[in-house]
């Protein structure tokens, strides 16, 4: 994707930096408790060791998520579907169907997939528990590891994985995938949907060696350290056709940092992208940072004044910067065409 985004001229009036009444969001704080995990730098993380993985559990990361959630809904608001792109509504069998939810997170997507296919069984999993009150009847939140032997008996139609950089190894992905593909029926789809960490601008004003300019490889470095890339944006497609996916398909967005452009869609993409980066940016920074910080692991306080930097440069309105996303989508062979694949392996040279 290269087409630039056009600023709204009428935000060059804003003196100094983003006002409250700029960011108006109907985003409620969660209350709900959760399971009781390691504390570490005052926050809350749900692994049993500290190398587990780098994201908080806590209330205030689970708005991070909801927000996430609401910002991916309105980019692709024009879309058919805004919940996914793979042509899972297509099948003639779709009346009764088994999707996966992996790193359901708050479990937001899980619920708005079980509402939208009342017939399926929608498991939300993850490390941690949804703090959610509520489900459809047909949505089912789990704790699994799913590194783990897969236990479920059903095999899946689709499976669904959003935000989840920086969980795994590259080994861990190869088996991940592998693992979706051994679940999936034949010609059932997987999809994932990644942000790219670095922060990017087409017209020159992201300041030159900014905190923000440097936001991307400062964690892209703690996390090469950490032995989990944060690229996995750039690796899924190809991870996916290695573990045996076809009729792989990707879609580019440019997500803004701020209420910035003209067009009405990315400009409330952007306000809600801003509310989910200042509800993220410490548990997103802080383990890593802590642990895995250059030119040697950070105090917490090192952490806390980089943030504040960091938020001031993201205040600024006339910074126009944003960062991409990236949506894959692919299918599992169906019966048919993975035998004709084993013959065309198989079959002697001439």
């Amino acid at each position: 994707m290269s087409d630039e985004i056009a600023a709204d001229p009428d935000f060059y009036g804003l003196d100094d930096d983003y006002g409250p009444d700029d960011f108006q969001s109907e985003t409620t704080s969660i209350s709900s408790s959760i399971a009781k995990g390691r504390l570490e730098n005052g926050r809350r993380y749900q692994a049993l060791k500290d190398d587990d993985y780098w994201s908080p559990s806590d209330e205030q990361q689970f708005e991070a998520f909801e927000i996430g959630h609401m910002v991916f809904l309105v980019l692709d608001y024009h879309q058919p579907n805004a919940l996914h792109h793979a042509p899972i509504g297509k099948n003639p069998k779709w009346t009764f169907q088994h999707i996966l939810d992996i790193g359901t997170g708050k479990g937001n997507w899980a619920i708005d997939a079980a509402d939208m296919y009342p017939s399926a069984t929608v498991r939300g999993v993850d490390i941690f528990p949804p703090p959610v009150t509520w489900t459809p009847p047909n949505c089912v939140f789990e704790v699994d590891d799913i590194l783990r032997p897969w236990t479920w008996r059903e095999p899946f139609d689709f499976i669904h994985l959003r935000l989840m950089l920086g969980a795994f190894t590259p080994e861990g992905w190869d088996q991940v995938y592998k693992q979706c593909y051994d679940a999936l029926e034949p010609g059932g789809w997987i999809e994932q949907i990644e942000l790219d960490v670095r922060v990017y601008s087409d017209d020159n004003t992201l300041e030159e060696g900014g905190y923000l300019a440097g936001w991307g490889d400062n964690f892209i470095g703690c996390s090469e350290r950490a032995g989990r890339s944060l690229l996995t944006q750039e690796t899924m497609l190809g991870a996916m056709k290695k573990a045996g996916f076809v009729d792989t398909k990707e879609k580019l967005y440019k997500i803004p940092l701020g209420p910035w452009p003209k067009d009405k869609i990315l400009k409330e993409a952007g306000q809600l992208q801003y509310l989910h980066w200042t509800a993220a940016l410490e548990g997103w920074a802080m383990w890593l940072l802590t642990k895995h910080g250059a030119p040697s692991p950070w105090s917490k306080d090192e952490v806390s004044v980089y943030l504040a930097k960091v938020r001031a440069e993201l205040k600024n309105p006339r910074t126009h910067a944003y960062e991409y996303a990236r949506r894959v989508w692919a299918r599992k062979p169906t019966e048919e065409e993975a035998k004709a694949s084993v013959e065309v392996k198989v079959e002697p040279s001439s």
